[in-house]
């Protein structure tokens, strides 16, 4: 069922990057990405109390709070930059070059989280670069 769920996430990727060429037209990139914050939260916060989720903030850990807190900051950055580059680039070169986040992603998950590197992920990885590349070559 992941890979469902994974499949949807790219979709909706997919559309995040068009939609917010169109919103972020005439507006400051900071501005668009505080404005998308703010849908997220609502929207996030919505779905943890209707499928009754609140319960579960009693048992985060110390660790549990450092870690989301740092992948917030890690995902606000990321968008942040993503906004800016949308408003300056065209879709067509800033979602290439944002999908990198697969490939170093995965070489981060063998660094610090020692998960394998088998000879299909290597290549994968491999292809994502080069498929990057030959988008980004003029």
């Amino acid at each position: 069922m992941w890979w469902l769920y994974a499949l949807l996430s790219a979709l909706f990727a997919a559309l995040t990057a068009v939609l917010a060429k169109v919103g972020i037209r005439g507006v400051d990139s900071n501005l668009a990405t505080a404005i998308r914050t703010v849908v997220i939260l609502v929207l996030t916060w919505a779905i943890v109390y209707a499928r009754g989720g609140l319960s579960g903030l009693s048992t985060l850990t110390r660790t549990n709070l450092l870690f989301l807190g740092l992948s917030g900051v890690a995902t606000g950055l990321s968008w942040l930059c993503y906004f800016r580059a949308l408003q300056v680039g065209t879709v067509s070169q800033v979602a290439p070059v944002d999908k990198l986040s697969v490939a170093l992603a995965i070489g981060l998950s063998v660094v610090f989280l020692g998960e394998k590197l088998t000879w299909q992920t290597s290549v994968g990885s491999g292809l994502i670069v080069v498929g990057t590349l030959v988008l980004l070559w003029k």
